[in-house]
């Protein structure tokens, strides 16, 4: 795997991708911060080395480098994730590449089901802690040493440092700001009524599909990363109503303009 990676890698810098600063993963709907971005490069999944490729709706699966508030960013338009089929090392690859191309920080975003019931649809919730309940670790396996140790440390998984920053720039711009911990489960079904109970039973606010593998992989890398939620849907288990993807894309793009306000400032000083 470790050369695969490497291959990659060369391939992006061959064609341009000159030491970026900041890693950033946009989750459903939320690839609009790609039009603040002074781009030099795009590039389809497709036509990347050893990439996975896109397969949900609302992923458009290009890989975005350029320049945004003074700092050189990677950007993934589009993500990966295990309910689509892929191993947990193929959802990850992309964050072990961008460690080779020079990453510093990395910044995740995602929209997401609020079991917290003061929390409404369209909030945005800076991820403080998350529950991995997904049925593969994505560490499982033999530990490559050249990108940290076997066991990792994970007191502090999302940096206290950017989540700081994030909530002062949300007071700036007066943003309504959520905090609270993230439950990651496999996907691809929303969850019961059951399911929502017990989301909510074991402390989670939020419950998604992604961004927690992602975010391990990036502690494992010693990568400081940052997350944000995008509340699409109230899973109140009482008062349930049918999920439609669509609606979830509309909500997300919608609440977008605080999630590109938080990233671009953060970035800013970063």
């Amino acid at each position: 795997m470790y050369e695969k990676i490497k291959e990659t890698a060369r391939f992006l810098m061959d064609i341009g991708l000159d030491k970026p600063q900041i890693g950033i993963v946009l989750g459903t709907g939320l690839g609009g911060i790609v039009n603040m971005i002074n781009i030099e490069k795009k590039i389809a999944y497709h036509d990347i080395p050893n990439f996975p490729v896109s397969t949900v709706s609302g992923h458009s699966g290009t890989l975005i480098y350029g320049e945004l508030s003074g700092k050189k960013v990677v950007a993934m338009q589009g993500r990966f994730h295990f309910y689509e089929g892929w191993e947990m090392s193929e959802v990850t690859f992309p964050i072990r590449v961008m460690k080779l191309l020079g990453i510093e920080k990395l910044m995740v975003s995602n929209a997401c089901g609020g079991v917290n019931p003061e929390f409404k649809v369209g909030d945005v919730m800076i991820i403080t802690d998350h529950i991995n309940m997904m049925p593969e670790h994505p560490l499982r396996g033999e530990n490559e040493e050249r990108f940290g140790p076997r066991f990792v440390d994970m007191h502090e998984p999302y940096s206290l440092k950017m989540i700081r920053l994030m909530k002062s720039i949300a007071v700036e711009h007066k943003i309504n700001i959520r905090e609270g911990v993230y439950l990651a489960l496999q996907g691809p079904t929303f969850e019961t009524p059951a399911e929502y109970r017990m989301v909510k039973l074991m402390g989670a606010d939020a419950v998604g599909m992604s961004t927690v593998p992602e975010v391990i992989v990036a502690k494992h890398l010693n990568i400081p990363c940052a997350a944000v939620s995008v509340l699409t849907d109230e899973c109140d288990p009482k008062n349930l109503s049918p999920i439609d993807i669509q609606e979830i894309i509309r909500i997300a793009g919608e609440a977008e303009p605080k999630m590109i306000t938080l990233f671009k400032n953060v970035i800013k000083v970063l």
